[in-house]
């Protein structure tokens, strides 16, 4: 395994592994048998970044979720896992009653939903302190340095490590990082988007904005996290949830755009070339490149989790890294 930093500050900044597990499915859709053989081969492989949410999996049984963090408490307690590994959450999108969801009835980023969200996950992980805290979609009902506000004082309470951002528009992360910085707070350090080989049109409107894709990392939070050096990219889905590989898969239809072709055709190239999988090509093409990102994969089984292990070992060459960077 290899390891890269997140954080800049000495208290709190963090070596964690170049490959991230998520745990969105773990104690729901995966049964906790396979999730605690997924979580155990992770970590004899030198994992030590897991990601979680408050409200993951609510979708699975029209509830409030917290059952993957609940899983991730229960593992953490039997198998006897301290500080050695990294567990990242998020608040903001937890639906406030069952068979509602994030996007008609979200918990918010108030200044008491942050603190009471932030304690509650505490209690479902069983930790004192939450390594990593993300603020999980926009709340514009709330002023921005509300939430700057609540999510510092956290840190500096010692509940809460490193702050996060997933799902918001380039020009609200750095509205809250220049507020942080010029209050002398804590501010956002890692960032959390969907970022894969392939790329989504970002114009088509969804659930969380009408004016097009903010979930996804598009030029403009490229751009960003290439001007700011401390910032770290969390590349959530970097697979596409099995489409590159999966003929039952299709992709989603913001892929259906000219540009796909062609960056298919290379990375089949490479992966023939490497006597690797597509799906492998694709994170080390992540975790190698010139931007620090960190490729977060799901695993229903150890089957799948050994695949995407494999890629932290594979070394594209610098014509292919230059073929699939080039391709249009």
């Amino acid at each position: 395994m290899r390891y890269r930093t997140i954080g800049s500050d000495p208290r709190t900044r963090r070596e964690v592994s170049v490959l991230a597990l998520g745990a969105m499915l773990m104690g729901s859709v995966t049964d906790e048998k396979t999730s605690f053989a997924v979580l155990d081969r992770y970590v004899e492989a030198g994992g030590t970044f897991i990601d979680t949410s408050d409200n993951y999996a609510f979708w699975a049984d029209g509830g409030q979720g917290g059952q993957s963090e609940e899983l991730l408490g229960r593992w953490r307690a039997d198998r006897g896992i301290g500080a050695e590994v990294v567990i990242a959450t998020k608040l903001g999108a937890r639906p406030l009653a069952p068979g509602t969801s994030f996007t008609d009835n979200p918990e918010g980023l108030s200044a008491r939903v942050v603190r009471e969200s932030a304690e509650r996950s505490r209690e479902r992980l069983g930790v004192d302190r939450l390594d990593l805290l993300y603020a999980h979609i926009e709340d514009r009902t709330v002023p921005v340095r509300e939430t700057v506000e609540a999510f510092a004082a956290l840190v500096s309470e010692g509940s809460v490590g490193l702050l996060g951002v997933s799902n918001h528009a380039a020009w609200r992360v750095e509205r809250a990082r220049a507020l942080a910085a010029a209050s002398g707070l804590p501010g956002y350090e890692v960032l959390q988007y969907q970022h894969s080989h392939l790329r989504p049109r970002t114009d088509i409107p969804d659930a969380l904005s009408a004016d097009g894709n903010i979930g996804s990392a598009g030029s403009d939070m490229l751009g960003y996290l290439r001007s700011e050096p401390g910032l770290v990219l969390v590349a959530y889905s970097p697979l596409l949830g099995g489409a590159y590989t999966r003929e039952d898969k299709p992709l989603p239809r913001d892929y259906d755009h000219p540009g796909t072709r062609a960056r298919l055709e290379v990375l089949r190239e490479v992966a023939r070339e490497s006597d690797a999988t597509v799906n492998q090509v694709v994170l080390a093409w992540q975790m190698g490149g010139e931007l620090p990102i960190i490729p977060l994969v799901g695993a229903s089984s150890v089957a799948q989790l050994e695949e995407s292990l494999a890629a932290v070992e594979l070394e594209l060459t610098p014509d292919q890294r230059f073929r699939l960077d080039a391709v249009n």
